[in-house]
């Protein structure tokens, strides 16, 4: 039966304590521990059983205990100074936003489909989410002008919870969404703010929901409304659940509606930012707008969107990008097509990589490379395997022009350090550091720590991660039905002063959770040597359609109640911000141990070296661009295998060595007063030389320089006169796209006996056919660089060459290659789309070789 009218209750807080509601209400909470101290301080038990939620919080307090916290004048100054550096930190932040572009307007608009911004707003599933939040967490820290949009989730992601025989099971718990922190935009009528999308012709109504994520809005969409028929509004309850067809349709929230969403807002953000494809329909509806608002054609809004968007791809495997069957598409963008004014064939084409493969399924990563001016990977290696998986999409380009590159992730520092190093770090970096974490020089300042304050720091967080550990393992033996006494050995289970690894994230295949524990004997050898213990604690959630994930869940479950493994392993349930908070301050060694190049990135090795914990991985992800031996160890190096099965045996056996040999000696090397110097050496290094580079405020500085502020220039170019230079260029690229058939380079002739000099120039000479088109119209270019053995080009460069006279339709090109170096070199001669007028000359595709 349901109820004839709702409504609200709300936290009735005395005038002293109103202070209390604003802060529930942002999630500077989840950065800043002076707030979360003083929730704590409220109601130390109220504040665990509401799951770290202030918001809840202040909804379970008892009145009889908000009057003793007025009469406590220690809880009332802390209220005050807390209060006061919060006003301060919102009003008055160390840039301003106008200096990010000066002259022009600024405004981010950043999709994900997912945001890992604090335990209690559970709409995030793993590291996409976790990067997202961090993203918008620096933003604030910066006041870059930006806004987050996203879905909010009626059961978020699923719990985890594990049977008897070690088999993950999932739990879909329904948030409360008043009771959380956020709430639904209004009108000035006091009605919930909302927009509508199109299933199939069928309306959907959507409210838009709020979050302030310091002084960042995050805007999230909900579908879970009276109006919307039960399946429709199910397209939001779940993060990735569902069908492909429920997959479609929460990318059209996302997307079309996100974007119209902003509209209702009254927003008009100058740079589209997509964090990865699941909102790629955005640019599509940005289209839509365009054409229905300012009368614009599909190519000419096609122009503007482009070069106002950005696109970050996150996955490194073609499977692990959403692809949909052209059928199940038509029923949901045949008219959508025609509204763009394009065939829905077009549409089709843009989500392929060959557009004209008529069985090739559409999907949404093609759709977003080709309508952003600039696409990246996230990790220098990851940039290199998505030119490769990607290029395709530009055939005639060889792997390493294609255009994609990267910025690596980060981190946002004062989310993921520890409490205890954080006042550490206060003491020796001074009390303003966490508000510039990517100065190098600051860093500078963890030399001055002495051995004995960092080790015995550490040693803090370890006990700490040692008694959380066990309460969590006793709480899962209890909701298993255990007998008190397997209750009572969880309770001694570890130790506090042993070496401890980590290894926690999403247990997909190719992230070998099994590579430790390959050779079970050896293991045993391994952690219950007698005089130099190692204990190992896992986390992590397989995707509920993933068995092979859970089967390997599983085998880690039988092998920990092995009698021997029985204190020294340990699997937590349920992994979640707080676990991952308690276990990255806590380990000494974080273990990563993916297939290379399967990693698009990995932060939490990132997090992990930030409270001082040393790392081993693969050389996958950023850490194959981070690695140096005086704070980690590389298991390989940086082999790529096509028998998996050789390769599992001989890294398993390398990352053996590198604990027998090297790791744990050094962890147990002490000195009289009992601190591994030696250790402690390699801590210091990885938090002075790394924690400044991968952190997300240099992350987001690099996004703001590359990518947001040409994109914001571009915006205010391509709208002047009413979309003018909008038109020209879709006229100027229709023009390329007809004329480019008949660009020839005629001749290249060079002045060189086939030998040069260090410091002497090759001069080179080319006749180029450009039939209708001009030499404003192109770029023409000396591709030149080192060789290898086979003659192909190991590095390459690019000389831009000159138009110095024309005869019959046929233009002569100059130019020059300095000799630098030695070596075995040699080139070619390009002719593509001028660099003057794209943001992008290889987004068209078009290109001419000699």
């Amino acid at each position: 039966m349901r109820p004839k009218f709702t409504y609200r209750v709300v936290p009735r807080l005395p005038v002293e304590l109103e202070l209390l509601r604003e802060l529930a209400y942002n999630l500077c909470f989840s950065w800043k521990a002076e707030i979360r101290e003083l929730f704590q301080r409220v109601d130390p038990v109220l504040w665990e059983e509401s799951g770290h939620n202030p918001v809840l919080l202040l909804g379970m307090v008892s009145q009889t205990r908000l009057k003793e916290l007025i009469q406590d004048p220690g809880f009332t100054a802390q209220l005050e100074r807390v209060g006061r550096d919060f006003q301060r930190y919102v009003s008055h932040p160390r840039l301003q936003a106008s200096h990010y572009s000066p002259h022009a307007p600024f405004l981010v608009a950043y999709f994900s489909a997912e945001f890992g911004l604090a335990r209690c707003l559970p709409i995030y599933s793993g590291g996409l989410g976790v990067l997202a939040g961090d993203h918008l967490k620096s933003a604030s820290d910066l006041n870059v002008p930006l806004v987050g949009v996203g879905l909010l989730y009626q059961e978020g992601y699923f719990s985890q919870y594990l049977s008897n025989d070690g088999w993950q099971m999932e739990r879909y718990t329904p948030n409360d969404f008043h009771n959380m922190p956020l709430r639904p935009v209004l009108t000035s009528d006091g009605s919930s703010l909302r927009i509508q999308v199109d299933f199939k012709g069928q309306p959907v109504q959507i409210q838009i929901w709020r979050a302030h994520v310091g002084r960042i809005p995050l805007y999230l969409l909900d579908t879970n409304m009276e109006e919307n028929p039960p399946d429709i509004r199910a397209t939001t309850a779940r993060l990735y659940g569902g069908d492909r067809e429920m997959r479609l349709r929460q990318e059209i929230v996302l997307g079309i509606g996100g974007v119209r969403a902003l509209r209702a807002l009254g927003l008009n953000p100058t740079v589209f930012h997509m964090n990865e494809g699941h909102s790629a329909f955005s640019a599509l509806e940005r289209i839509h707008q365009l054409r229905a608002q300012k009368g614009l054609t599909f190519d000419a809004a096609r122009e503007f969107v482009l070069a106002t968007t950005v696109f970050t791809t996150h996955t490194p495997v073609p499977a692990g990008n959403d692809v949909f069957d052209p059928g199940l598409l038509r029923g949901y963008f045949e008219d959508y097509a025609k509204a763009l004014g394009i065939h829905f064939s077009v549409l089709l084409g843009y989500g392929r990589i060959h557009p004209q493969d008529e069985g090739e399924p559409f999907g949404v990563t093609p759709l977003a490379l080709r309508l952003s001016a600039h696409v990246n990977g996230v990790s220098r290696l990851h940039g290199r395997i998505s030119r490769a998986m990607w290029q395709g999409v530009w055939p005639d380009l060889p792997a390493e022009d294609v255009p994609i590159e990267h910025i690596t992730n980060g981190i946002h520092v004062p989310t993921w350090i520890s409490r205890e190093m954080a006042a550490l770090m206060d003491r020796y970096l001074g009390p303003d550091w966490a508000e510039d974490p990517d100065n190098e020089r600051v860093w500078e300042g963890v030399d001055r720590v002495t051995a004995t304050e960092l080790w015995r720091t550490h040693e803090r967080c370890r006990e700490r991660l040692v008694g959380y550990t066990r309460q969590r393992l006793v709480v899962q033996l209890k909701a298993r039905g255990a007998s008190e006494m397997e209750v009572q050995q969880a309770r001694e289970v570890l130790e506090p002063d042993a070496l401890t690894i980590g290894f926690a994230r999403r247990f997909a295949t190719y992230k070998r959770a099994m590579l430790l524990f390959r050779d079970p004997d050896r293991l045993d050898r391994i952690i219950n040597h007698p005089e130099r213990p190692v204990q190992v604690i896992v986390a992590g959630k397989a995707h509920p359609q993933d068995h092979e994930g859970k089967e390997l869940i599983r085998n880690i479950i039988h092998l920990a109640r092995q009698e021997r493994f029985r204190k020294r392993i340990v699997f937590i349930e349920d992994y979640h911000l707080d676990t991952a908070h308690y276990l990255m301050a806590g380990c000494d060694l974080w273990l990563n141990t993916p297939r290379r190049p399967l990693e698009a990135c990995g932060t939490s090795g990132m997090k992990a070296m930030a409270n001082g914990c040393l790392h081993m991985s693969t050389l996958d992800g950023w850490w194959d661009e981070g690695y140096d031996p005086s704070y980690g160890w590389a298991i390989g190096h940086g082999e790529e295998y096509t028998d998996h099965g050789l390769q599992d045996e001989i890294e398993s056996k390398d990352l053996y060595d590198l604990l027998e040999n090297e790791v744990i000696p050094l962890f147990y090397q002490r000195g009289s007063d009992g601190i591994p110097r030696a250790w402690v050496d390699r801590m210091r290094a990885g938090l002075r030389r790394l924690v400044p580079i991968y952190n997300s405020h240099r992350m987001l500085q690099q996004y703001v320089e590359r990518y947001y502020v040409p994109c914001s220039r571009r915006f205010q170019d391509l709208s002047d006169n009413d979309f003018q230079k909008a038109r020209d260029l879709a006229d100027w690229r229709r023009m390329l796209m007809t004329s480019w058939q008949d660009v020839r380079i005629l001749e290249v002739s060079h002045r060189s006996n086939g030998e040069r000099t260090v410091g002497e120039e090759v001069e080179v000479t080319a006749r180029i056919q450009l039939g209708e088109l001009t030499p404003q119209d192109v770029s023409v270019e000396i591709y030149y660089g080192r060789l290898d053995p086979q003659g192909e080009f190991q590095e390459r460069w690019t000389a831009l060459m000159k138009s110095t006279e024309s005869k019959e339709g046929v233009y002569t090109y100059r130019g020059k290659i300095s000799c630098g170096e030695t070596g075995r070199f040699g080139f070619t001669i390009r002719v593509i789309p001028s660099r003057d007028r794209l943001e992008n000359s290889f987004i068209l595709g078009l290109v001419t070789w000699a």
